[in-house]
């Protein structure tokens, strides 16, 4: 409890005391042997024929008890909808800060994944605009095949008849220049493999990442250089390719971050769900007003009433 809550409630104590002391000294009592003892403050203070004429006392077997909050329901419910647990503990304004947070969670990683989809979108149509498989395929072709030491493996028939005018994906023979990507990367000098991987069907995603990642694919850009070693630089279009690819790529990590922070969310809240319906069993306050005889009938005075069950 802070220090704020213990004042505030030190001082409402202290009000009861001294109303309900005013009031017993306007009160006359019966004699000492018509008002036996019964364990009762409320009794053994105020009287009992008095408090039992009173029509807005309540006997205490007759007050409601404090209704019952399963930690189970509580927990299971901020598990699906967080604050959801708090509500059903009556604990407001922590169901509104634990929902608030899980809307902030889910709407940032929404936007973050429409931006990645869009990133993506982008940097995809500016591969198709500016790299060609068929340059990359025919730049192999001319340089590296030659260097196969075997004749009999330095033909592939990569190209297809009679699909020229299409695009340039659907003019390759995928498997031919896959062979041939695995025959040159046989080959080896002072900087290690010619070729490292082999190139994936076009529109996949692994397509657009290897050719902004690896130098191998240099020569499939538009602005490439006549002849490439493998370590030479790449062109600007390749760099400009990769970190435009790589904005999506955090983009998309950035909206799994905050996916990460509504599933914590949900498991934090949901704990603490169950924690507070069993505070809220154990912990009961209720402050009201009770008549109590006067000098000059009947008086309304503030009560406090604090239990705490273990």
């Amino acid at each position: 409890m802070s220090r704020v809550a213990a004042i505030i409630l030190v001082g409402v104590v202290l009000a009861q005391v001294t109303l309900c002391e005013n009031q017993l000294r306007s009160i006359t009592f019966k004699e000492p042997a018509q008002r036996p003892v019964t364990g009762s403050l409320r009794v053994d203070l105020f009287g009992q024929q008095e408090l039992a004429d009173v029509p807005h006392f309540i006997p205490p077997d007759e007050i409601a008890t404090h209704s019952h909050k399963s930690p189970y329901i509580a927990a299971g419910l901020s598990l699906a909808v967080p604050g959801a647990g708090q509500f059903y503990t009556e604990r407001y304004w922590e169901a509104a800060a634990f929902l608030a947070a899980d809307v902030v969670a889910w709407v940032l990683a929404y936007h973050y994944d429409q931006k990645g989809d869009k990133q993506t979108d982008f940097f995809q149509n500016y591969a198709d605009a500016h790299w060609s498989v068929i340059d990359y395929a025919q730049y192999a072709e001319t340089n590296l095949v030659p260097l196969i030491s075997d004749p009999n493996n330095r033909t592939f028939r990569w190209r297809i008849a009679g699909t020229e005018g299409l695009a340039p994906w659907h003019q390759v023979n995928w498997g031919e220049l896959n062979r041939m990507e695995r025959a040159i990367g046989l080959l080896t000098d002072d900087a290690g493999r010619y070729y490292s991987h082999t190139l994936p069907l076009h529109g996949e995603q692994q397509y657009y990442e290897l050719i902004g990642k690896y130098g191998q694919f240099n020569q499939g850009w538009d602005d490439r250089p006549p002849t490439y070693q493998y370590l030479d630089p790449v062109t600007a279009r390749f760099t400009y390719y990769s970190i435009e690819r790589g904005k999506a790529n955090s983009y998309y990590n950035t909206a799994s971050t905050w996916v990460t922070v509504a599933i914590i969310n949900h498991v934090v809240n949901s704990v603490y769900a169950g924690l507070s319906a069993g505070w809220y069993n154990k912990a009961h306050a209720e402050m009201g007003l009770q008549s109590v005889p006067g000098e000059n009938g009947f008086t309304n005075v503030p009560v406090l009433k604090l239990r705490w069950d273990f």
